[in-house]
This record gives structure tokens, C-alpha cells and sequence, in this order.
């Protein structure tokens, strides 16, 4: 098995689950992690076994040297420390979203070419219960899929008096996108619908705001259409008192043959209520971050394409945009 040396830019608090979806890696050794704040950096570096600690991507790259870069910085640093890997020949991973718009997308896509691997760390389709979902819709459980209703429910940016929201306590700074909940929650369970569905197209989207506080939508209402005709509608809302912090999904996919429902836990198919199938939400949540650094070091080594290279990715992104776009906001 071709050993790799690994190199991690940002030590946030999502760091945690990356940095252990590399450490059931085989024959993968994390050389050195930066972060602008060195204090943190150090931190998960002795918390993790990792040698080395910069404060700086470059700087680490040049001294290090690794086979490839796991970024895990807010999305407006993305494509300038793409383009560092890049120019040093060092394959990437980089954290969803790939970029602010699409078009900046495309340009950084044209200028790292095919220089390097480049893989977009969008982690939904790995969580064990979406990827069953995908897997029993293209068995044919439920023929022809028609129509296709998820629902979102957190209180991740809104709870009771008193209490700080869940998001924003550990990521602060989201308080201030003036793109919220599409651009940064939804386009997870987008993705998650193009790996079940297929390609989709936008027919209509509202958004709208709960939390007054906030400078962008907390709450999402989507209509959309697969290339055979399905109608997909994706109502969402992360302002919700007293759901869980944490996203709690719900999908129906009604087909010909029969109908599938994902909910919060288990799945089940009608024609079968007492065969449901559970998941073990906690586990699944750093399974798919382990999901997506496996299949990561699996295209390196293979040459096989990522899941979620960048160019599929990049119709993820375009998904996203469109919905704003629909929805009246301007990009």
C-alpha cells in the first residue's frame, strides 16, 4: 500500500472529524497541521500525534513536503490556497463550499487544471443512511422515482431566551453571511439529492429570516426537478425553538413501485413496515467525514475519480447559486 504524507491547514472546530477520518487511514501519516492561530494548531497537533506546526500553508507545504493538503478554512481563503498546493504539485482536499460563487469556481477549476487530484471535502452522500438510500433507489425498490419531499429541522441559529444558538456559538462568523442556510447547510443535502436522484433543475425557491439577528435566510422553501421529471421539494428550517442543534432530516422518495422514507433514524420501505433499517445518528456523522477522506485516499492511490472531484462539485455549487437566483438574491 503506497504510504502518503498528509498535510492539515486549519485546526477549527471541524478539524476534530477530518483529522480522525485520517487517523483510521492505513499507511497515511498527518506530518504537520497550520493554523493562523498557532495556540490551536497545537492543540490538535498534540491531541493528534502530529510533529509539526506552522501558522502558515506555504510555509508548511515548502518544509514538509506531503503528497497532498486537507484545507479546512472558511470558504473565502478556498482558492488561494488551492492555487499554493497547486503550484507546489500538492494534491487537495478542500472543505465545501469550493468557493464563495460559481464563477469563481470555474477559474480556480481552469488555473489548477490537471496539475494535481482535487477533491471537494462534501460529506453528505458519505453518511451511511443516504448512501443506503442511494443504493436501494438504484436497486429499483421503488421504481421510477416521481416526487421527493425533505424536510430540515434544527434550532442551529435560533433557540430558547437565553441560550446561544448551537451554530453560532461554534462558528460565530456565520452570523454575518449574507448567504445562510442554502449556501451554507443545504447545499450538503443538494449534493446528498444529485448522488440519489440524479441531475436536477430549479423551478421555484422563498427564503426567509427567523432570526432577526442574522444577515442571511434561516429558512428555505425549494422546488426542483430531476432530468426524468421528478418534482423535488426541500423545505428547511434552522431557526426551529426546539428541534435539535444539529440538522434532523426527513425524506420521502414516492415512486411507481413504492415509497421509501428516511427519518431521523431509520428507514423504511411502506410495502415492508416492520423490515426498518437504523442508524446510529452520532456514529454517522463522523462516518461521513471518514467516508470522504477514504474515498480520497482511495483516488490517489488508484487513479480512480473522486466522488466529489470538482467538477462534480462544481454542479453542486451551481444548484446552490441557482436557488439564490430564483429566490431574487443577487450573487
Amino acid at each position: 500500500m503506497q504510504p502518503l504524507k498528509i498535510a492539515v491547514a486549519g485546526a477549527g472546530a471541524i478539524s476534530e472529524f477530518h483529522l480522525k477520518g485520517w487517523q483510521a487511514q492505513e499507511a497515511v501519516t498527518i506530518a504537520a497541521i497550520c493554523d493562523p492561530d498557532r495556540a490551536k494548531a497545537q492543540e490538535q497537533a498534540d491531541r493528534f500525534g502530529i510533529a509539526e506546526v506552522f501558522t502558515d500553508m506555504a510555509e508548511m507545504l515548502d518544509a514538509v513536503r506531503p503528497d497532498a493538503v486537507d484545507i479546512i478554512t472558511p470558504v473565502g481563503s478556498h482558492a488561494p490556497l488551492v492555487r499554493q498546493a497547486a503550484d507546489r504539485g500538492v494534491h487537495v482536499m478542500c472543505q465545501k463550499p469550493m468557493t464563495p460563487t460559481v464563477a469563481e469556481a470555474e477559474s480556480l477549476i481552469a488555473d489548477v487544471g490537471e496539475r494535481v487530484r482535487f477533491m471537494i471535502h462534501e460529506n453528505y452522500r458519505f453518511r451511511p443512511h443516504y448512501a443506503e438510500l442511494g443504493k436501494r433507489v438504484r436497486a429499483g425498490e421503488v421504481g421510477e422515482v416521481r416526487h421527493a419531499r425533505m424536510t430540515v429541522r434544527a434550532s442551529a441559529v435560533l433557540d430558547y431566551p437565553g441560550k446561544v444558538p448551537f451554530l453560532l456559538n461554534r462558528q460565530p462568523y456565520l452570523a454575518n453571511f449574507k448567504r445562510l442556510v442554502v449556501f451554507e447547510v443545504l447545499i450538503h443535502h443538494l449534493d446528498a439529492l444529485r448522488s440519489i436522484l440524479g441531475e436536477m433543475t430549479v423551478v421555484n425557491a422563498a427564503l426567509d429570516r427567523m432570526n432577526p439577528d442574522l444577515a442571511g435566510e434561516d429558512v428555505a422553501l425549494i422546488q426542483l426537478r430531476t432530468a426524468s421529471g421528478a418534482l423535488v421539494q426541500i423545505d428547511a428550517n434552522i431557526a426551529a425553538p426546539g428541534h435539535p442543534p444539529l440538522p434532523a432530516d426527513r425524506l420521502e422518495l414516492m415512486g411507481k413501485a413504492d415509497t421509501l422514507i428516511y427519518d431521523r433514524d431509520r428507514i423504511t420501505l411502506l410495502s415492508k413496515p416492520d423490515d426498518v433499517s437504523m442508524h446510529d445518528l452520532a456514529a454517522n456523522y463522523q462516518a461521513c467525514f471518514t467516508g470522504a477522506v477514504t474515498d480520497f485516499v482511495h483516488g490517489l492511490r488508484s487513479g480512480d475519480r473522486f466522488q466529489t472531484d470538482r467538477l462534480d462539485n462544481l454542479e453542486t455549487l451551481r444548484l446552490m447559486e441557482l436557488i439564490y437566483r430564483a429566490a431574487g438574491v443577487e450573487i
